[in-house]
């Protein structure tokens, strides 16, 4: 039988004050499922300052909290013949356009399916090892319902150059999406800290005291009518629903967001109106500066010609 593993973890951040015990330590402790985690408070394998701790109690700045839990184990993640757009592929790197409801690396819950799952298949042993066996080749993502282009990379050496292009926001991501109302002015920029929603840890939310910074720069390409607007976001920085949350604070949800907009979607859409349209970085090896185009999927075709008319 496989030992218990040790975790010891701090209250450092304002952020965390509050938390429940249970809820902190599903915060710090994401590989771990939330059900893992409280059976682990009920078990007596959690202690906050050498004390046995309760899922209820409120976690404060400088608490001390241990951890004994049964490790985790990652299930085997195997190849799938699930095909693939393909915009552009050579032994360093692949460029796929990735289909609307298809999750990109798998998570609990999306163990098939995914786009590692078919990047298995398709590239065989050639993909990055750096971030894990859950995410090979994965070095950036977008969510579940936005489409559009994404990079993954065939080896370790790919995976650091393009991770270090992302790390100083030198690559080129430019998204297409419908937002709701007319824009005062025809561009702009949103530049507002984005950190985990304080209650709801599936959400995003503006917070400038602890989020990380979050830039975004917009145009309206079209202005389809008294409702709705078709544009364009660049992205300065690239943090998670990051366009989703900005162009919803300034009162431009984006289309089909039932997050972050309207609670009922319009049009009988699955997911928000988003489209990873343009990517373009230094290649790892040539060191020419390639970019990508990916063509809008056929609902948000379809969906612009009703909105124009």
């Amino acid at each position: 039988m496989e030992e218990k593993q040790h975790i010891d973890l701090v209250v450092d951040s304002e952020s965390q004050e509050g938390l429940r015990l249970d809820r902190f330590l599903a915060e710090k402790l994401p590989d771990f499922s939330r059900s893992a985690l409280q059976k682990a408070i009920r078990d007596g394998l959690v202690s906050v300052n050498d004390k046995k701790g309760k899922s209820s109690y409120r976690v404060m700045m400088k608490d001390r909290i241990s951890v004994e839990i049964e490790p985790v184990k990652e299930p085997d993640i195997l190849p799938e013949n699930i095909p693939l757009d393909i915009l552009y592929e050579d032994e360093d790197i692949i460029v796929v356009n990735k289909p609307k409801q298809m999750v990109v690396h798998p998570a609990p819950g999306h163990y098939s399916g995914t786009l590692v799952n078919a990047l298995m298949y398709h590239c065989k042993d050639s993909l990055s090892g750096i971030n894990g066996v859950l995410r090979p080749g994965i070095v950036h993502r977008i969510d579940k319902d936005t489409t559009g282009a994404l990079v993954a990379c065939k080896n370790d050496k790919a995976h650091r150059a393009i991770a270090e292009q992302l790390a100083v926001h030198s690559i080129t991501r430019t998204y297409h999406a419908i937002a709701y109302n007319n824009f005062t002015e025809p561009e702009g920029t949103v530049s507002a800290s984005l950190a985990r929603h304080p209650v709801d840890r599936k959400r995003m939310a503006i917070d400038e005291k602890n989020g990380k910074e979050a830039v975004t720069h917009y145009k309206v390409l079209d202005s389809l009518n008294k409702k709705y607007n078709y544009i364009a976001c660049n992205l300065e920085t690239g943090r998670t629903h990051q366009i989703r949350v900005h162009m919803a604070s300034i009162g431009h949800p984006i289309l089909g967001d039932t997050v972050y907009g309207p609670a009922k979607s319009p049009f009988s859409l699955v997911g928000q109106t988003l489209h990873a349209k343009t990517i373009g970085f230094v290649h790892p090896n040539s060191g020419e500066y390639m970019e990508f185009d990916a063509p809008l999927p056929e609902y948000f075709e379809k969906l612009l010609q009703i909105l124009q008319n």
